[in-house]
């Protein structure tokens, strides 16, 4: 849990003390308190983010409740909002999930020209794969498939696919996430920390589990490898922000939540 004033809520997010309320009656957030701090959890942070990329794209108080709802709609259940990114395309506000992007005011799906050709190359059958390849790209769709309806039969879909192919990364980060959501953090680290190679998201969600674990200053460091992997993980500065913060070192919170701000402002 974290505790913040009202005046922290706006220098943190820059949101309006009247949209903070609307959030709240909305039971989105906890009400804040009257006088002191009130208590928020991670996914009640990451919702106050949204939030605020979605006023700084100059969406109104009524459209900003819509577009979360339209959000918690889209996710399975006992899915974390954390899973999603926010991107700008225009005047539009995208979600992205994974290779996904949709709107969140509307829930339209869209797909970038410029993915066309890699998407379409990725569903021909190629005699260059290797078999072992091959097959746990077949066990990871099928646990893809299995996530909303069985979750157990998704999590040894993933296994299978590990076993025949140690360093299918999308296996493995969905079998972490699922063991994370499961509140099986321990093993979730060892799925993580087995990668024989990361990425962005790999780091980024070890980074959140370290969080769950109290480890702070270990997900400062999977955080910043996530950011150093890809850039444009904006999301990571805001939890680094605050992460500092938390650790009493205002110049580094700044820093990220200036980088954070640059990016909402943008959209």
């Amino acid at each position: 849990m974290h505790e913040y004033s009202r005046a922290e809520l706006r220098r943190l997010f820059g949101l309006p003390a009247s949209l903070v309320g609307a959030l709240a009656r909305a039971r989105y957030i906890p009400a804040t308190a009257v006088r002191g701090k009130t208590s928020y959890t991670f996914q009640d942070l990451v919702i106050l983010r949204t939030a605020s990329a979605l006023k700084a794209a100059k969406i109104s108080t009524p459209k900003i409740t819509a577009a979360l709802e339209n959000i918690r709609a889209t996710m399975a259940p006992g899915s974390m909002l954390t899973a999603l990114a926010l991107a700008g395309s225009g005047k539009d506000l995208m979600v992205r999930e994974g290779s996904t992007m949709w709107e969140a005011a509307s829930r339209q799906y869209t797909l970038p020209l410029s993915e066309t050709r890699t998407t379409v190359t990725a569903l021909m059958p190629s005699p260059l794969r290797r078999p072992a390849l091959v097959e746990a790209d077949t066990h990871y769709a099928r646990g893809h498939a299995l996530e909303e309806s069985d979750v157990a039969a998704a999590r040894a879909a993933y296994l299978d696919a590990l076993r025949v192919h140690k360093d299918h990364q999308d296996a493995r980060i969905n079998l972490g996430r699922l063991l994370h959501l499961n509140g099986e953090l321990k093993a979730a680290e060892k799925i993580y920390r087995a990668a024989k190679s990361s990425n962005a998201l790999l780091s980024y969600n070890l980074a959140i589990l370290l969080e769950d674990l109290g480890r702070e200053e270990e997900a400062i460091a999977s955080y910043r490898e996530a950011l150093a992997r890809d850039p444009s993980l904006h999301d990571a500065h805001f939890n680094l922000s605050r992460l500092h913060e938390r650790a009493r070192q205002p110049r580094e919170a700044l820093r990220h939540l200036l980088a954070y701000r640059r990016h909402i402002v943008r959209i």
